[in-house]
């Protein structure tokens, strides 16, 4: 039996025999900076405004002289506008009629109203020709207008017309009841002034109108069967007159709400 050897191996150096390669675990973590970068400036890109391009202005001539800023006006009140006489004239007539009625009748409204109070007083200062006093009443007197109408408008020169208006009033005492007035007609002189606005140009004239004459109704006899169904459902039936198309129309006196028996037509088949 052979003895035993002790044997030696030698250690071969494997690493030097093979092609050095980069460390694999740094490059790895390299690539995904470099793709945390990108996605970080790209969020940031897309996240800013974006601004247009500036507009290339057209260059001025070069003998222009640079224009001259003038320094902003101070704040002032605005003065009336003055319309011209000539752009008057270019108004439509009918217009300037209407104007002129109405500021007649809200005139006659004022004048004839007299309720003691100081906003009454100085609505009318202000729509009476200057420098003509102002109405006056006796102690414990009040009138109010009940109703106010204009009749005519006439234009009796450049842009001035006279207005009729008729006027009806109330008028008490202390403590006494209103008693209704008689009818009146206030004739107003109206003009437009420079700045387009109407004025009364003079106090009032102030008269009773004309005797009223009524117009002659001549009425028929209505048929019995028409006369007795208007009567059932209005009242007593006065007389009436056959339209063309057949129907009649018929004056019966009808008691209102109020508990007055009035006249009115009715029409019926």
């Amino acid at each position: 039996m052979e003895p035993e050897r002790d044997e030696v191996y030698e250690r071969i150096p494997w690493e030097h025999l093979e092609r050095p390669r980069p460390d694999r675990q740094w490059l790895l973590i390299a690539v995904a900076a470099a793709v945390a970068l990108g996605a970080l400036a790209y969020s940031f890109v897309k996240n800013q405004p974006v601004v247009s391009p500036p507009v290339a202005q057209p260059a001025a001539p070069a003998l222009a002289p640079n224009p001259t800023v003038p320094p902003a006006p101070a704040a002032t009140v605005a003065a009336p506008i003055m319309v011209a006489e000539a752009d008057l004239y270019a108004v439509d007539p009918e217009r300037l009629i209407d104007q002129a009625a109405a500021y007649a009748e809200w005139f006659v409204v004022e004048y004839f109203s007299v309720d003691g109070s100081e906003e009454s007083r100085l609505a009318l200062e202000s729509l009476m020709p200057a420098g003509v006093p102002l109405p006056q009443a006796e102690p414990g007197v009040q009138v109010f207008v009940d109703w106010a109408g204009v009749l005519t408008t006439t234009e009796t020169a450049p842009l001035t017309y006279r207005v009729e208006v008729a006027v009806r009033s109330l008028r008490a005492v202390g403590e006494e009841a209103f008693v209704r007035q008689p009818t009146r007609v206030a004739t107003v002189e109206v003009g437009f002034d420079a700045d387009g606005r109407p004025r009364v140009l003079w106090p009032p004239e102030v008269s009773l109108p004309p005797a009223a004459t009524p117009h002659l109704l001549t009425l028929d006899q209505v048929p019995a069967a028409l006369r007795e169904q208007v009567t059932d459902a209005y009242g007593e039936v006065v007389g009436g007159s056959q339209l063309a198309d057949g129907r009649w129309r018929v004056v019966a006196v009808v008691t209102g709400l109020d508990g007055v028996s009035r006249p009115v037509t009715v029409v019926v088949p």
